[in-house]
């Protein structure tokens, strides 16, 4: 198992902080992953604001991934790089925290989150709280060793229903254990919504090559109106699904669902565009 916070961490170090209002941070991608998606940026923004709310919380409560109106997609991260990382807390009370955030490359923008929103739980129920505020300390102060997170297996895909160019259908079988469940979180393992996102992102670049020229480089654009309604456990079976809304030359939107024992657990749309001839 690895050490604590090097699994599914994405903040290594809390550079400027006022309390319960703002921060900035920074972690270093590490040079020999394979690649570093925009999710995981994404969950790098959310998680220095979920350190914001959990020491504004006294470490007595923590946020959970619930709603985001608007995550842009503006560029890429590489290993090797640098991610400076920005919070803006719109307000963090017992109950939630909303906030909107961002993600830079050496001054150069490449994702923006607005308005999040997370439920504000007990802290006890996923980690231990002492055990947080020593974290807390150390990102306040000196920072974590870089270059820990040893990148992640995305789950395998399988589809199980196609109309070309319309819908896609398929089944994400999330592992029964991973080396993220021990960050994410160790008393309560959770499947983190950004691989659930990954995933879907994932699909939908499938679906939209089927709708849009062929011979075009795509890359997601934009994602919105994100609702997780309930936590994915491990060794569950995820239906997912996406749907072309409208297409352009240039961009596909789409919608997605995902689904646990019928259930939905999350939902949301996109927008695929292309990047130009591939």
């Amino acid at each position: 198992m690895p050490d604590r916070g090097s699994a599914f961490t994405f903040v290594d170090r809390i550079t400027d902080l006022e309390a319960g209002r703002r921060a900035r941070g920074r972690f270093a991608i590490p040079a020999g992953l394979p690649g570093f998606s925009s999710c995981l940026v994404a969950e790098a923004v959310g998680q220095l604001a979920c350190w914001v709310a959990m020491s504004e919380a006294g470490f007595r409560r923590r946020p959970v991934a619930a709603l985001s109106e608007e995550t842009r997609i503006l560029g890429d991260a590489a290993p090797g790089e640098i991610l400076d990382l920005g919070v803006e807390i719109e307000s963090c009370t017992p109950e939630a925290v909303v906030f909107g955030g961002w993600a830079r490359v050496a001054g150069k923008p490449v994702l923006e989150l607005h308005r999040c929103v997370g439920p504000m739980l007990d802290l006890e129920e996923f980690d231990a709280p002492e055990a947080m505020r020593a974290d807390w300390a150390t990102l306040c102060g000196t920072g974590t060793p870089p270059s820990r997170f040893a990148g992640v297996t995305a789950p395998d895909l399988s589809v199980t229903d196609r109309v070309p160019g319309q819908r896609l259908r398929a089944t994400l079988q999330v592992p029964a254990s991973a080396p993220f469940f021990g960050d994410h979180f160790p008393r309560r393992a959770v499947f983190p919504g950004s691989l659930l996102l990954e995933a879907q992102i994932r699909l939908a670049v499938q679906l939209a090559t089927e709708a849009l020229p062929p011979d075009r480089a795509l890359r997601p654009a934009r994602v919105a109106d994100v609702k997780m309604r309930a936590f994915i456990l491990p060794g569950q079976a995820v239906g997912l699904e996406t749907g072309v809304q409208a297409v352009t030359d240039a961009a596909a939107e789409l919608t997605f669902a995902a689904t646990v024992s019928g259930k939905r657990v999350a939902t949301g749309r996109m927008e695929i565009v292309s990047r130009g001839p591939a």
